[in-house]
Formats: structure tokens, sequence, C-alpha cells
């Protein structure tokens, strides 16, 4: 659950709003069926619909919520925006509502999601806003949290309807430029201690640019951040779901480019760092006070990260959060990379 300091941080640093709607009133939908895509494919959410006599109230309110995420509660220039569609999920741990906003005057349209909220989550939100190259645009409320959509290709679609295709290696796409992220992705991940980075948590944004196109990998979940015990499971590179891209970045790339892209994302990461210091120490304090993993967990990933680092600084800490600040600063300090 929140914890009384993590809500204190969260209010000091404007993410604390108080809703007109939560996640438990949600949950009380009628009924639901089965959401398809284009091309037929049972995607694991579900559509759902509530009594008539509660369902106009429920679509005022998630539009509120919206004006509260982008405009900070402005609905003055949200009138012309509905609800079309809200759609529930109860693949993984996190069963999320998926909210589409539509605009009448253009038919454009949007998402945000409603989550139950808890602590590990939102760090892991906040650790990604303060020391990744991505803003993250969310709110909480009591139990509930709500998140904006983070727009790109999902991983595990990417790699099954991209990569397989026959052509691909001749396609238009920078096959460099897709590598050298995914190099800089797996070193955001294991600096900041995100786990559970398998190609269905995080998406690929391609940005077109006048010569060629940028890609930019992004986490979607956040939940397992600073839980597990195996370091290696906070590096992406080594999950079986990755295997494809991870191949592709040993076949274009040398050790030596490696090493070069790693070290442009721990320079990035430093400055940022350096920046919002007393924010992460502010963040790292209430994760201090909470049991964001078991005893086993903490032991272990202290015992991989003394081999890995070649230290003993470790053995003093008695939390995940204690874990993550000794190694932010051995990671962000380090000027000769090491290989993993």
């Amino acid at each position: 659950p929140v914890s009384h300091t993590l809500r204190k941080y969260l209010k000091n640093h404007g993410r604390l709003k108080k809703l007109p709607i939560a996640y438990d009133d949600l949950m009380k939908y009628d009924g639901s069926f089965p959401y398809y895509n284009k091309q037929g494919k049972d995607t694991l959410w579900e559509t759902v619909h509530f009594n008539p006599l509660s369902t106009e109230k429920i679509h005022q309110s998630l539009a509120f919520v919206y004006s509260l995420l982008k405009t900070d509660g402005d609905t003055s220039v949200m009138e012309h925006l509905y609800v079309d569609r809200i759609d529930y999920c109860s693949f993984g741990n996190s069963n999320p509502f998926r909210v589409r906003i539509v605009n009448q005057l253009n038919d454009n349209f949007d998402y945000f999601y409603v989550k139950k909220a808890d602590s590990s989550r939102i760090y892991g939100l906040e650790l990604e806003h303060i020391l990744s190259p991505n803003r993250i645009n969310y709110l909480v409320y009591k139990d509930t949290i709500i998140e904006e959509h983070i727009a790109g290709i999902p991983g595990d679609v990417f790699m099954n309807e991209y990569m397989q295709r026959k052509h691909f290696k001749e396609s238009s796409y920078n096959k460099v430029r897709i590598a050298k992220e995914f190099v800089k992705f797996n070193e955001r991940c294991f600096i900041r201690l995100l786990g559970d980075m398998r190609s269905y948590n995080y998406v690929i944004d391609v940005t077109p640019d006048f010569e060629g196109e940028q890609y930019r990998i992004r986490a979607i979940d956040f939940d397992q951040q600073s839980y597990e015990g195996k370091r290696t499971l906070y590096l992406p590179q080594f999950f079986k779901e990755n295997n494809q891209i991870v191949n592709f970045c040993i076949e274009l790339m040398t050790p030596q480019t490696v090493k070069q892209y790693q070290y442009e994302e721990r320079t990035l990461m430093t400055r940022r760092y350096r920046s919002a210091k007393n924010k992460i120490r502010e963040l790292i304090a209430g994760m201090c006070e909470e049991q964001l993993s078991t005893n086993e967990k903490i032991e272990q990933l202290k015992n991989e990260l003394n081999a890995y680092h070649h230290t003993e600084d470790f053995f003093t800490c008695t939390c995940m959060g204690d874990i993550v600040r000794v190694h932010l600063k051995l990671m962000l300090d380090k000027s000769i990379l090491t290989t993993r």
C-alpha cells in the first residue's frame, strides 16, 4: 500500500489529486465482452459496460480525470471530449482499466489508465520520470493511480510482426539505431533496478527524422521496481522474450560500440541525477521505510551486487531503498565500464 511518507512526497511534487472516481468504482461493471484487434486476434482486454443509470456519471467523472491529467482540471477546453470505451485487462497482476477518450470535433483519440495504486509502481514511475529521458504523467488518489498512455509499438509486436518480415533487413528501419537504443534501455533498467522488462512490458517509439527514423524504447510497466533478488532480472538482455533483439544487437554491434553507448547513457543519467539530487534523496528515504521485497531477495541482491561491483558496500543495506541508493552511486560514479 501507499505509505504516509510516499503520500507526503507525492503531495509535495503535485502528484496527489482528489479524483471523482476510483479504481474500485470501475470494478463494479455489469458485464464485458472480449476486445479483438483489427486482425481479429484476442488482445486479452475486455470491453466493460455499466448499469445505464450510472454510465453517464462514470463517463463524466473519467472525462474530468483526463482534464486533470492534461490541463490540471481546466474543463473549458475539454467539453468536446467524451469516453468512447472502457477496457479491462485480467492478464498480469496490475489488472488495469484503459479508457479511450475521443475528440468529437475531429475523431482524434487518446487513452489513459486507471490502476490500483501500490508503492512499487509509484517508485518505478518516479525513478523513470527523474532518471530517464522520458517524462511520466500520473496522478494518485487514495488507492487509485491514473497513468497517461505511453505511445509506441509493443516490443513483442515489433519483434513478431516487423523484425520477422522477409525484407526487414532491406527495409527503411535503421537497424543500428534500434540496436543502440536497446543497449541504452538495458543500461537504464539496470542502473535504476527496474525488473521484468520482457518484450511486452516496453514499447518502441519511432520518430521520423530528416534522415531516417529515431527510436526510443520506453518501459510501460513499473510494478517490478526493486523487487527481484537476482541481478540479471534487472537486465532486459537476459529475458528469453528479448532474444531476437539481443541477437540483432550482437550481429550489428562490436563490444567497443556497446561500451560507448553504455557510457553515453550513464553520462546522461548522471547529469539527470545531479540536477535532481534532493528529489531522489527524498524519494529513496521513502523507499527505505517500506518493505518492497522479501528479506531473502534483499539478501540475494546484496550478495550479487557486491560480487558485481567488487565491493562490500551493500552489506550495510537493510532494504531495497538502501540498495538502490548505493547502486546508483556506484553505477553513476564509474568511469570504466565493466562487462555484463
